[in-house]
């Protein structure tokens, strides 16, 4: 079974199809979805989400390009839904200067409040980076001469200099998509690099549909059979193999599903 560690069931190309988009995924052996909340609402509504299809569990966090739209009470409610038994990450965070929607320093003072969030809560937090490579690591560096990191890079696209700077502090990798459009050659020679321990998957749907639906329709869960493919093919492992070992990596860095967390809440009760 694979683990889908990064969609937006929440957006509105999949929630009205949610449970076929749920029961298509079962079908393609995907076993476990983490559905990642840009913004308060969506981190709402992915905790909802996440309470009623069992193979979902949630992130919560303010992406940055959604930091300056934010209310005054919008970080109250992600650090309360932060402690939701199905919640198994903080994110989706991280820095973004592709897009001109938030100043850099707002998303930097998002950043280290999502990191210190998971620190306290013992959850793994979720990076988006874009168009900011060198900024990112800074302060990932920055945050860790605090204290341990426990993390992912998210549909990673950088090179493999700023990837192992990234395994050196502590976070995995993980690819979506991208990693098996034609032009992207560099990026799959990163897949390949990447030590089997901290190797992970995702989708980012409905976004980044991966090759042969590029531009067809949107991405679901479903279709991470063919990111999977490419990846084990470049590193001339088989498909099975490649899923045992990112799905124990995911239940490695998510605690399990967060299965546990529930089965010790009900037992205390």
């Amino acid at each position: 079974m694979f683990f889908d560690t990064h969609a937006h069931l929440d957006d509105e190309q999949l929630v009205g199809q949610v449970d076929a988009v749920v029961e298509r995924a079962a079908q393609a052996s995907v076993g476990t979805i983490v559905t990642v909340g840009t913004t308060a609402a969506s981190s709402q509504t992915s905790v909802a989400l996440a309470r009623r299809l069992e193979p979902v569990v949630a992130a919560v966090g303010i992406q940055p390009n959604y930091v300056s739209a934010a209310a005054a009470d919008d970080w109250s409610r992600i650090v309360e839904l932060a402690n939701d038994d199905h919640v198994v990450a903080i994110g989706e965070t991280g820095l973004d200067a592709y897009r001109d929607y938030t100043p850099f320093d707002l998303q930097k003072e998002l950043f280290r409040r999502h990191i210190s969030l998971a620190r306290d809560t013992g959850l793994p937090f979720i990076v988006h980076m874009r168009d900011c490579g060198q900024e990112m690591l800074e302060l990932l560096q920055e945050a860790a001469a605090t204290g341990p990191l426990r993390g992912v890079m998210h549909s990673f696209t950088g090179d493999l200099a700023l990837a192992n700077s990234c395994l050196d502090l502590g976070l995995h990798i993980s690819f979506a998509g991208m990693v098996t459009f034609k032009k992207s050659t560099a990026l799959r020679d990163v897949a390949r690099a990447i030590p089997a321990d901290r190797l992970l998957l995702e989708t980012d749907a409905p976004y980044l549909s991966p090759h042969p639906h590029r531009g067809q329709r949107p991405n679901e869960p479903a279709l991470l059979i063919h990111t999977a493919r490419c990846v084990a093919e470049v590193r001339d492992v088989s498909l099975n193999d490649l899923a045992h070992r990112t799905t124990e990596n995911a239940k490695g860095l998510f605690g399990d599903c967060g299965i546990g967390r529930r089965v010790d809440n009900a037992a205390g009760g």
